[in-house]
């Protein structure tokens, strides 16, 4: 059974880890990360991006695709189906669906507009029982036609969204979508630290979890942050396990060529990715 986020990342921030939320794309991403929190007896987030919920057909494909996997797979640890960086007609599409948990991705309006929208959005999610997050200054990069500059967040903008009731806050703190350039100049951790100073115990969230080092995860998490999002490596891994599996020929091998055979190689990394980030993040075991 799907749950909000709400108390998962209230537990990570008083116990000082973070839960991931890891991007899924198809059903082997999404079944690599539910049999691996399983395993690692770890809380997870599925997320979800407007571009990957139409390329798997619809959030209600999503939605049945999910719940079909955590009953036949018997996972008994709390999972979120969780809408990421959506847009204001597309949270409305999530809360009809059936996730348990939003985005609303504001942060390229004008403080005002995002105050507005996001209020309305709070109530329309409580009143599902859903957990909703919300943004302030972009997140770098560019993430299915998302584009952030990756300026960091105002502190008291944070703080004016937090008031509005929103479950958990991605506060833009130099971090970015995508591989991190050689001439990243890391997580403003000064940001973060009045972000958390301003918000109190609010659960906060770091988007752009591939490439940031662990000793900066580590210190964000110190800092307040209790969610941590990874999609690029995931991807990464698979296309590199795949890759391999053809470049040996291995699809010319028998019935290599069939996709429960092509794919495995993908989706097992995608579970290496995934249990080394739930190990770095701290949530192994936080599930009992």
């Amino acid at each position: 059974m799907l749950v909000s986020a709400t108390d998962m990342l209230k537990k990570a921030k008083a116990g000082h880890y973070a839960v991931g939320q890891f991007n899924i794309n198809n059903l082997e991403w999404t079944k690599s990360i539910l049999l691996t929190a399983k395993e690692c007896r770890s809380p997870v987030i599925l997320g979800v991006s407007e571009g990957a919920g139409k390329y798997m057909g619809g959030y209600h494909a999503v939605v049945g695709m999910v719940n079909g996997l955590l009953k036949d797979l018997d996972i008994d640890v709390p999972v979120a189906l969780h809408l990421d960086h959506g847009s204001f007609e597309g949270c409305y599409k999530c809360i009809e669906a059936g996730f348990s948990s939003i985005m609303f991705d504001g942060s390229h309006y004008p403080i005002d507009e995002n105050v507005a929208k996001t209020t309305e959005l709070v109530k329309a999610a409580h009143g599902k029982g859903m957990s909703i997050e919300a943004e302030v200054g972009s997140i770098g990069g560019e993430e299915d036609g998302v584009v952030g500059m990756g300026e960091c967040a105002d502190p008291k903008e944070c703080k004016a969204i937090a008031d509005l009731g929103v479950d958990f806050l991605a506060a833009g703190i130099g971090n970015i979508h995508g591989k991190y350039p050689a001439n990243w100049k890391g997580l403003s951790f000064e940001t973060l630290d009045a972000v958390q100073q301003l918000t109190g115990e609010l659960p906060l969230v770091l988007h752009g979890g591939t490439g940031i080092p662990a000793d900066m995860i580590q210190k964000a998490i110190n800092l307040g942050v209790a969610k941590i999002n990874v999609n690029t490596e995931c991807q990464l891994s698979f296309a590199d396990a795949t890759r391999k599996y053809i470049e040996a020929g291995k699809d010319l091998e028998g019935k290599g060529f069939d996709p429960r055979k092509l794919l495995a190689p993908g989706a097992e990394a995608i579970k290496a990715t995934v249990k080394e980030k739930m190990e770095l993040f701290g949530s192994v075991g936080k599930a009992d």
